[in-house]
């Protein structure tokens, strides 16, 4: 599971430890309903109550660690930090609350921005190879295996599926609901579609890099005007 900042100690640990927490998580999820489904996306394994959980042990964890560190510097130089290291203390645990409360999304633009810079040059890659008469598959194995950032990850993924005895249409079709990217699932959904419309998947791929092609040139003359 990765790693999220700020959390003092192993995810496991950390939620074993925040389970008092729960409760108070359960309703604060409700004002968060679509942090379970990213969660999902950037591939963090915790419910959105157990994820809440742990940002609270964590802001807590914080505030006594920076309220405890004030107060030993003021009573070693003879000073009363107590207020001062309260009220720093408090803002530091609500920063950390709101930074791991924000963290899948942050993870989800960085993904969404990889995704656009690569997935022109990821479709031409795999329409050259689909039109060489390589099969679909080796044509996504081949985009995997290349420098294509979180394109490149995602069909590796899809293609560990496939080889693992999923059929390609499922695999794909939980990619496009997997990957939060509209570019990205509108690629996939069309390859989908074609593949059950036994249509020319070298084609579909072909309309797919001009129109995204042309996406691009749009909005590189919207920025530069």
């Amino acid at each position: 599971m990765k790693r999220i900042p700020f959390v003092p100690f192993t995810i496991q640990k950390a939620l074993r430890i925040s389970k008092p927490f729960l409760f108070i998580a359960s309703r604060l999820a409700k004002f968060n309903p679509f942090l379970a489904q990213k969660l999902v996306q950037v591939e963090i394994s915790l419910k959105d109550r157990e994820y809440l959980a742990v940002a609270i042990f964590s802001s807590f964890f914080w505030f006594l660690l920076t309220f405890l560190t004030f107060n030993i510097i003021g009573f070693a130089s003879g000073r009363n930090f107590l207020l001062l290291s309260f009220i720093f203390s408090f803002l530091i645990s609500i920063i950390v609350f709101f930074y791991i409360n924000f963290y899948p999304s942050l993870l989800l633009s960085r993904k969404d921005r990889d995704i656009e810079k690569n997935l022109l040059f990821a479709i031409r890659h795999l329409f050259i190879q689909v039109r060489s008469g390589v099969s679909l598959f080796d044509a996504l194995v081949s985009v995997s295996k290349g420098n294509y950032g979180s394109v490149s990850e995602e069909f590796e993924k899809c293609v560990k599926e496939i080889a693992t005895g999923k059929e390609e249409t499922q695999a794909l079709e939980e990619l496009a609901f997997r990957v939060p990217n509209v570019g990205f699932k509108r690629v996939v959904w069309q390859i989908v579609n074609s593949m059950r419309a036994g249509g020319d998947v070298g084609s579909i791929l072909n309309m797919i890099a001009h129109n995204l092609s042309e996406e691009q040139k749009v909005k590189i003359r919207k920025y530069g005007s």
